[in-house]
């Protein structure tokens, strides 16, 4: 249920509706408008809701029911879009944002090489993988804490926030030490220990779609996370799992418009992912700005044939450039700067 302020509710009208709510045995989750404030009740509790307990309050202008089962992250419980704070910039205002750098931290010159590279070209913050989850037990599995610790020399060396995958719940904290945005990876999407472990920390989330998972399920996945008052979270399409085998996953374009239709918080595009294949890493990048895509994050190595991991869908550091230059130009084709 949802309570929608009048547009001259005062700060006690507010107060007593969420004093209303927490003696009700509910939780109160605030969104504050340009022009009103509407009052989220979520959780559960043996009093039963009732709309006419609230619609009387003063200052109260409507009372709602929410018919998604993702309450937090909809936009019936907050129509506004969620900005969320990225290298003085904010994921999922006018412009389109870029994470670039490996699928894993190989050494220290790697890492601060690809990182010097991206920035050069004018990405917005570093991802490479400390941890990385593999299909097979044998691949390489990341350097773990060394691997955070080039990632946080690289930061220093340009000003580049971190993007990281936490893998389980106990690494948290470790991982909060180095990185700026925790990544949930895809085969994580619905590890609910590790969702509410960050949402508890209150550090900004990356959350991929799980391979096989629909939309609803990356937006009850979200849920979990916003239901810890973490509301610095957003949402990747990283391709899904079909029957086609010619890429690595299938692009689902429509998951873009659907989500921005869906929920307020910020949508980022993981071309490499998708195709699996550099040479379409392009074109998969320009269709997901052109369908609403608040940023994108793409795989870069310096040397992709000896990558230990992925190396067939990073590009080169001069491919980026390039890549970087397509973007600025479809963002502004569609009244976007990046």
């Amino acid at each position: 249920m949802i309570v929608v302020m009048k547009s001259d509710a005062t700060a006690q009208h507010v107060s007593d509706v969420i004093g209303r709510i927490k003696s009700d045995g509910y939780d109160a989750h605030l969104s504050e408008g340009e022009q009103r404030t509407i009052i989220g009740v979520v959780g559960s509790s043996p009093t039963p809701l009732k709309e006419e307990n609230y619609g009387t309050m003063d200052g109260v202008d409507k009372v709602l029911r929410v018919t998604v089962p993702y309450k937090l992250a909809s936009r019936e419980f907050h129509p506004h879009d969620t900005l969320v704070p990225l290298n003085g910039s904010q994921m999922g205002s006018e412009k389109v944002l870029v994470i670039a750098g490996p699928c894993s931290v190989e050494s220290r010159e790697q890492i601060i090489e690809t990182a010097c590279a991206v920035k050069e070209a004018g990405a917005t913050a570093l991802r490479g993988g400390a941890f990385k989850p593999r299909t097979s037990p044998y691949s390489f599995q990341g350097h773990g804490e060394a691997g955070l610790k080039w990632l946080a020399e690289a930061r220093e060396r340009t000003g580049l926030p971190v993007v990281t995958e936490v893998m389980d719940p106990s690494l948290v904290p470790m991982v909060c030490e180095y990185a700026d945005v925790l990544q949930i990876g895809t085969r994580n999407m619905q590890n609910f220990a590790l969702l509410n472990a960050v949402g508890e920390s209150q550090h900004t989330v990356l959350l991929k779609r799980g391979m096989s998972s629909t939309i609803e399920d990356l937006l009850m996945a979200a849920e979990y996370i916003l239901s810890h008052g973490n509301k610095r979270v957003m949402l990747c399409e990283r391709g899904i799992r079909t029957f086609e085998t010619a890429t690595r996953n299938t692009f689902d374009v429509n998951a873009i418009p659907v989500l921005k239709s869906m929920t307020h918080l910020p949508i980022v595009a993981d071309p490499s992912h998708a195709v699996g294949k550099w040479e379409f890493v392009d074109a998969i990048s320009r269709s997901a700005v052109a369908a609403g895509a608040d940023g994108l994050i793409v795989e870069v190595h310096p040397k992709p044939d000896e990558a230990w991991s992925d190396g067939r869908q990073s590009l080169k550091p001069d491919r980026f450039e390039d890549l970087m230059k397509q973007v600025r130009r479809i963002a502004e084709a569609v009244g976007r700067t990046a």
